[in-house]
């Protein structure tokens, strides 16, 4: 342990002289740790001090870092998350008119029966275009710097966002969408430079910040899309007989969304710190001397300790919530006695909202008290736990409907705004295995090509998991397999599994730190050899 405590406090000190103006980065993400050039002691000395230092500034804070810990990057973290909403804005601000879209650029051509087909085959294109980017931005953020990288790719979302509006074709729908998917740099750089600004004591909080903003994005661009989409027909005292507006309907909802884009440029640009460490001179202090970054290849990072069953866990929470928001707007609408609520659009709209307020709860004020307290893993396990739970007892809601009754309309009333209260809770699960890759990164400067890899799986699964739960759904009340619960069972197991799966996460999230740098260290080697 004293070993531990002698690279940390060195690390402190090279800190302190090349980032004076950064508080306790946790991580730097890059694609590999930077190491001196000589002895590959020293070399393994430098990166395990760095991701020793953040796994155990919790348990065992050194003197000299602690005033830094207790600090919390407030207008970064913000500026930060601002920049967030504009990824989900863009992408949902879409869903309202994109049916309609499809049907008028067709120009006769497609069906009505057919427009999902293509409206799908958009939005699956979109994250496929993703997943085939994320890599290659994780590494120009490494190596050309995260500010770049965030301010270059929150300009080409906002032009591709305003083109999309104005597209004539499905051909051009597809080009602009893909082009908006192309710059998809902001999101693994928005993760990384929280990390780095926060530090370890504030992650979680700060990732609750970035979690409710993401939400709100969710929120916002569905409302902007459907308000602004033809105006002239939506606000004929304003716009009508306006030849722009009557000849692109879907050009104000894009524009906006654009401008809303190039505001995050503007305060990224101008207000975000850059946060990838400089690259240290040579240990001989040889003015000028630049020391080489140590390149470790994605199959290094992949196969380091506990990186694999973390990323499995990342995917796997997300499939959970892609499936579920795929499914529960189609199981709320659909008619009772063939499996749904049978919900007005108004009662949609209110649980919608209620389940968001739920969530934005849990997230805010529960999350960052519970996981101090029972560390990363343990709110996982919890929330791997509860998550079979919330899933399974959806069926009853149906159930206290299809039995016509007034007593079973009173258990309804009692029952789902009680589940849709508690059951957002798993949410924190979503920011929990965001803070669990934070933790296993091998070394100080892998977490954007960490992260780059986890959200192209992640880019994936969105490409095809919500067409298949809902036609999932669609099977299961078309045939009344098991009474039209078909689709519930499957999420039943789906869910079962991530409990499994939570209970192998690595020691590097548990809340006792003595072990961690261990882990690290050992990561360090393997990448090093």
């Amino acid at each position: 342990m004293a070993t531990h405590h002698h690279h940390r406090n060195q690390h402190d000190d090279e800190r302190d002289d090349d980032i004076t103006t950064e508080t306790t980065p946790l991580l730097a993400a890059s694609s590999s740790p930077v190491v001196p050039a000589g002895d590959p002691e020293d070399a393994k000395a430098l990166i395990a001090s760095t991701s020793s230092t953040s796994a155990s500034s919790s348990s065992n804070p050194a003197p000299t870092s602690a005033p830094e810990q207790a600090s919390f990057p407030k207008v970064q973290v913000l500026l930060l998350c601002y920049a967030r909403l504009i990824e989900p804005i863009a992408f949902f601000s879409i869903f309202p008119y994109i049916n309609e879209m499809v049907l008028r650029n067709g120009h006769g051509s497609i069906a009505e029966s057919d427009m999902g087909f293509y409206s799908g085959l958009i939005e699956s294109l979109f994250s496929l275009t993703q997943m085939l980017v994320m890599v290659p931005w994780g590494r120009a953020a490494d190596r050309l710097g995260r500010k770049p990288v965030l301010v270059f790719s929150l300009l080409g979302v906002a032009v591709a966002s305003s083109l999309f509006g104005m597209a004539r074709t499905i051909w051009q729908m597809i080009l602009f969408r893909c082009a908006a998917g192309v710059f998809a740099g902001s999101i693994v750089t928005v993760r990384a430079m929280i990390s780095e600004n926060a530090g370890r004591e504030n992650q979680a909080l700060a990732f609750s910040w970035f979690a409710v903003a993401g939400n709100l994005g969710i929120f916002i661009g569905p409302l902007l899309g459907g308000a602004l989409a033809d105006p002239a027909r939506l606000y004929p005292r304003v716009f009508r007989g306006v030849w722009f507006f009557e000849e692109f309907p879907y050009a104000l909802s894009s524009l906006v969304i654009g401008v809303i884009g190039l505001t995050a440029v503007i305060t990224s640009a101008l207000f975000v710190k850059e946060t990838l460490p400089k690259e240290k001179p040579q240990p001989d202090g040889e003015v000028g001397a630049q020391v080489p970054r140590h390149r470790a290849s994605t199959w290094d990072l992949l196969t380091a300790p506990g990186v694999g069953i973390v990323l499995y866990n990342y995917g796997h929470a997300m499939l959970l919530a892609f499936a579920y928001t795929a499914v529960v707007p189609v199981f709320w609408a659909t008619a009772v006695d063939l499996g749904g609520l049978g919900f007005s659009p108004l009662q949609i709209s209110l649980f919608m909202g209620l389940t968001g307020l739920s969530q934005a709860v849990w997230l805010l004020l529960v999350f960052p008290p519970l996981q101090r307290r029972l560390g990363t893993n343990g709110v996982m396990r919890l929330c791997g736990g509860a998550y079979p739970f919330f899933l399974g007892l959806m069926p009853l809601l149906t159930f206290t409907l299809r039995i016509h009754t007034s007593a079973g309309n009173t258990a309804f009333w009692i029952l789902a705004p009680l589940l849709l209260s508690l059951g957002p809770g798993v949410s924190m699960a979503f920011t929990g295995v965001q803070l669990a890759l934070n933790d296993v990164s091998p070394s100080h400067e892998t977490l954007g090509m960490l992260n780059a890899l986890a959200l192209t799986l992640v880019s994936g699964l969105r490409s095809f998991s919500p067409a298949l739960f809902a036609s999932l759904f669609a099977v299961g009340v078309r045939n009344q397999y098991l009474s039209g619960y078909f689709v519930w069972v499957i999420l039943f197991i789906l869910a079962a599994g991530f409990t499994v799966s939570t209970r192998f996460l690595p020691e590097t999230s548990e809340k006792q730190g003595e072990t961690t740098g261990d882990r690290h260290e050992d990561g360090d080697d393997d990448l090093l050899q």
